[in-house]
């Protein structure tokens, strides 16, 4: 597993805002304690909202979901797609503009964050990789809107690629990478899919309706009950 997407599972781990064990954390993800004590300390060096010590554990302290805010999501997607193209400009004073810019956008998310984030986004998830998401952004949001099912194909960590069909629910922002949280037909339970990692997309004519067991309300009580 690559390091950014261990540091993704990582926050993924932790967004239960429960305390967990670094040796509990290395087990599940498969590598050393030292190597999660080395990547909690990038995550809180970043800005991400979570406490701990070795020895005794972490825990998140903050959601780090988009809070009210005077943008919109596409807004928002504009802005991260522009800063995108301009972090690969070779005007250095350009660069850096966008790196401080990003840093004051992830300086509110979340808005108790007890320090600005020292370029969160740049620091963990490259430009490169965030950037292959962008082009699915559009079709999703319409698709979330309209409730019509998509058809993806999907690569994970150290995974093959496999074919899923979807009903997508919400997206998420998590420092320059957005998530889909779906329904998946495949599972028959909810999943979430890092949006850079989706490599095809099809926004189908077959629609969804609100069903018992199946709802965004209903993934985020799970969520809470655990």
């Amino acid at each position: 597993m690559r390091r950014t997407d261990r540091l993704f599972e990582l926050i993924q781990i932790l967004r239960d805002g429960r305390l967990h064990r670094g040796s509990d954390m290395a087990e599940r993800l498969g590598v050393s304690l030292r190597t999660i004590y080395r990547d909690m300390d990038t995550l809180v060096a970043s800005g991400v909202p979570v406490e701990g010590e070795r020895g005794l554990g972490y825990m998140m302290t903050a959601p780090i979901t988009l809070p009210p805010l005077n943008l919109t999501l596409t807004e928002l997607e504009a802005l991260h797609l522009g800063l995108a193209v301009v972090s690969k400009a070779a005007d250095d004073e350009l660069k850096s503009a966008a790196a401080s810019l990003s840093s004051k956008v992830d300086a509110v998310l979340p808005e108790d964050r007890a320090a600005p984030a020292s370029g969160w986004g740049f620091a963990v998830y490259p430009f490169a990789e965030a950037a292959r998401g962008f082009v699915h952004m559009a079709p999703l949001r319409a698709a979330i809107r309209s409730r019509r099912k998509v058809n993806i194909t999907y690569t994970a960590p150290d995974r093959d690629e496999t074919t899923r069909t979807l009903r997508p629910l919400q997206m998420e922002y998590w420092g320059r990478v957005w998530t889909l949280t779906s329904w998946c037909e495949l599972r028959n339970d909810f999943r979430v899919f890092r949006v850079d990692r989706i490599q095809t997309l099809d926004v189908t004519f077959d629609t969804f309706e609100e069903e018992s067991g199946k709802t965004l309300a209903d993934y985020l009580d799970r969520q809470d009950s655990q």
